[in-house]
């Protein structure tokens, strides 16, 4: 398995992790939910309206942490936006709980991949494996 599909699969069945951001000197941290592996690129989703939206624009260098099983994955890079279609209409087959509030067909829908990512699987018990896309 690529190392981008383990970080998926492990963010995927996490269900939820946690986004950090910074504003200005502040970091900031919320939960979120959205993930998709989608033509080689792992994905976020939020909304351009939401304060997430701006600071990443600002500063799009984040890290994200799930925790599951024991073990947290730790994913550190650069996220890019994609205003494509077809990844929004992909994240919302994958997650229509999301249609209610977003469209692939509105401007406020926003699908960010990752760039320039390091991945690092932790435990208390086991070496930290470290993954890169």
């Amino acid at each position: 398995m690529k190392d981008i599909e383990i970080v998926y699969h492990f963010l995927d069945e996490a269900q939820t992790y946690y986004l950090a951001t910074m504003e200005g000197n502040q970091p900031r941290v919320r939960p979120f939910g959205t993930v998709l592996l989608y033509d080689g690129r792992l994905y976020i989703q939020t909304g351009k309206i939401k304060d997430v939206s701006k600071q990443i624009s600002i500063n799009p260098h984040v890290e994200i942490c799930a925790f599951k099983d024991g073990k947290w994955l730790r994913v550190a890079g650069e996220l890019v936006n994609d205003d494509s279609h077809d990844v929004k209409v992909a994240m919302l087959e994958k997650m229509p709980s999301l249609a209610p509030m977003y469209s692939a067909d509105d401007d406020n829908m926003q699908m960010l991949y990752f760039k320039n990512a390091k991945a690092s699987l932790c435990s208390f018990v086991e070496e930290t494996k470290t993954y890169h896309f």
